[in-house]
């Protein structure tokens, strides 16, 4: 009886496991190297021509997805006017292909602008910096609950104290956008297309 008793208490065991990893046949995920952040691109002796072809090829890649703000070339400083990032509704407008953000871009409002700088490397070529950043647009909560500031709202019983106004056109409320943050699946993505459209840009 006792070495019944011993060889279920060992089959227990057996079946619960003590392995503390996962299962073997659990699939391993690699996640692919990240893209450094600046890059080096035309590597080589710094030319007023070649810092050039550079300047407009990376404001060929940020015209793709921004509205582009007034500046010098000379500056080696970009920034964007703040673009709507489109959800999983509109998968035709380029934007971030980190799917998280796109699924809030979904339901909420949110919209990306990125700042882009350049200089010289230490040892030759250029160096571009690419930073992207979130807001989400914050709306106020209406009486009736809902986050449309045009929502109606009605009351279930009348004002006893009726005040008579004269009613103006209707004003559109300031919108406010709450910072989130950076987007680092985004600036891999302009990282990414900036280093191929400036890989032949060599002196």
């Amino acid at each position: 009886m006792r070495k019944l008793r011993r060889w279920a208490f060992g089959a227990a065991l057996l079946a619960t496991g003590c392995a503390s990893g996962p299962p073997l046949e659990n699939p391993v995920l690699l996640r692919q190297a990240d893209t450094e952040n600046p890059i080096l691109v035309a590597p080589g002796a710094p030319s007023a021509t070649t810092y050039a072809e550079i300047w407009e090829r990376v404001i060929d890649v940020l015209d793709d997805y921004f509205e582009l703000k007034p500046t010098s070339r000379y500056s080696g400083h970009i920034e964007t006017f703040p673009a709507v990032a489109p959800g999983y509704d509109q998968p035709w407008k380029p934007g971030t292909p980190d799917p998280g953000n796109r699924l809030i871009a979904t339901f909420q409002s949110m919209r990306n602008f990125a700042v882009v700088d350049i200089w010289a490397g230490e040892r030759g070529g250029y160096r571009v910096y690419v930073e992207v950043y979130r807001e989400l647009e914050d709306l106020p909560f209406t009486m009736g609950g809902g986050r449309t500031p045009t929502q109606s709202t009605f009351r279930d019983r009348p004002n006893v104290d009726r005040s008579f106004e004269v009613v103006g056109p209707e004003t559109t409320p300031a919108r406010n956008w709450v910072p989130k943050g950076r987007d680092y699946a985004f600036e891999q993505k302009l990282l990414r297309e900036i280093r191929d459209r400036t890989a032949d840009c060599v002196k």
